[in-house]
C-alpha cells in the first residue's frame, strides 16, 4: 500500500471513529431523556412529540426547497401544534380537521412542488398522532412505546456494527450507498434478541414479539430507505446538523416514524383508540 493510500485509510478510519463517537455521546443524552419523557408520559410526551412533528416537518421543506415562502412552514407548524394539542385531549376529530385545514393553507401558500409540501405535513402529522396513541393506553402504552423504540434502536445499532464490520453487497446503493445486506440482517438479529429479553422478562408471547419485532425491524429500515430516496432525489445529503454524528431529525427518526406509524395501525384495529398498547402487544 503507498503511503497516500495509507493516509487515505488512516483519515477514513479516524472519521469513522469520530463519528462513531459522536453517536455514542448523543446516544447516550437523549435516550434517556426520551425514555424519562414517555415515562411521565400525558402533556409532557404530547408536548416532545409535537414540537418534535413540527421539527420534521421544518427539516423536510428544507429537504425539497420550500422555504422560499415562510407560509408553508407557519401554517403547518400551527396545525401540527393544534392537532397535538387536541390528539392529547382525546380529540381525534379535531385534531384531524387541524390537520386537514393546515394541509390546505400550507399548499396554497407554497410556490414549490405542492404535493411534497402536503407529504410532508401528512409525514409529520402521522408521527404526531401514531406516538401519542400508542403511549396513551393507560395499561399497557409505556410498555408498548419502549419496545417499538428498543427494536428500531436495535435495528439501527445492529446495522451499523454489522455493515461496518461484514460488509458485503450493498442493499440499495442507488439510495443510500453504504447500507448493506449484512446490515439489513444485522439489524433484524438485534431486534429479534430484543424481542427474546422482552419475552423472557414477561411482556408478552414470545412468538407474538418475535414475529413484532421482525415486521417493525423491517419496516424501520424501510423507513429509514424511504428518506434517503427523498433526499436523493434532491441531491440532499443530510436533512439537517441539530444530532452529533446523525445529521438532523429526519435523519435520526426516519426508521421511528415507519415503525411507529405501522404499530399504531396494529394496536387501533385490535384494541381501539383507547387501547393501541395493549392491541400491539397482544398481536
Amino acid at each position: 500500500m503507498t503511503d497516500v493510500a495509507q493516509e487515505r485509510a488512516a483519515s477514513a478510519a479516524d472519521r469513522a471513529s469520530g463519528d462513531l463517537r459522536a453517536r455514542l455521546v448523543t446516544a447516550l443524552v437523549l435516550a434517556p431523556i426520551a425514555i424519562a419523557v414517555a415515562f411521565a408520559g400525558g402533556w409532557w410526551w404530547a408536548l416532545l412529540v409535537t414540537v418534535t412533528a413540527i421539527g420534521l416537518y421544518v427539516e423536510w421543506l428544507t429537504i425539497v426547497g420550500a422555504t422560499r415562502s415562510p407560509w408553508p412552514a407557519v401554517a403547518g407548524a400551527a396545525a401540527l401544534a393544534a392537532a397535538g394539542l387536541a390528539i392529547a385531549a382525546n380529540r381525534g376529530g379535531l385534531a384531524m380537521v387541524a390537520i386537514a385545514v393546515g394541509l390546505v393553507g400550507a399548499m396554497v401558500g407554497s410556490a414549490a412542488p405542492r404535493l411534497w409540501v402536503g407529504g410532508g405535513l401528512v409525514y409529520a402529522a402521522l408521527a404526531l398522532f401514531a406516538s401519542i396513541l400508542v403511549r396513551q393506553d393507560p395499561q399497557a402504552g409505556f410498555t408498548a412505546l419502549i419496545f417499538v423504540l428498543l427494536v428500531v434502536w436495535g435495528a439501527d445499532i445492529g446495522g451499523y456494527f454489522a455493515g461496518r464490520g461484514i460488509g458485503g453487497p450493498k442493499l440499495w446503493p442507488r439510495v443510500s450507498p453504504k447500507k448493506t445486506w449484512a446490515g439489513a440482517v444485522g439489524g433484524l438479529a438485534a431486534s429479534l434478541l430484543i424481542a427474546l429479553v422482552a419475552a423472557a422478562l414477561g411482556f408478552g408471547d414470545t412468538t407474538t414479539l418475535l414475529a413484532l419485532a421482525a415486521l417493525l425491524s423491517v419496516v424501520s429500515q424501510l423507513g429509514d430507505l424511504f428518506e434517503s430516496a427523498v433526499k436523493r432525489n434532491f441531491g440532499v445529503k443530510d436533512s439537517g446538523h441539530l444530532i452529533p454524528g446523525h445529521g438532523g431529525l429526519l435523519d435520526r427518526l426516519d426508521g421511528f416514524v415507519a415503525a411507529i406509524v405501522v404499530a399504531a395501525v396494529i394496536g387501533f384495529v385490535r384494541g381501539g383508540a383507547a387501547g393501541v398498547g395493549r392491541g400491539l402487544l397482544m398481536w
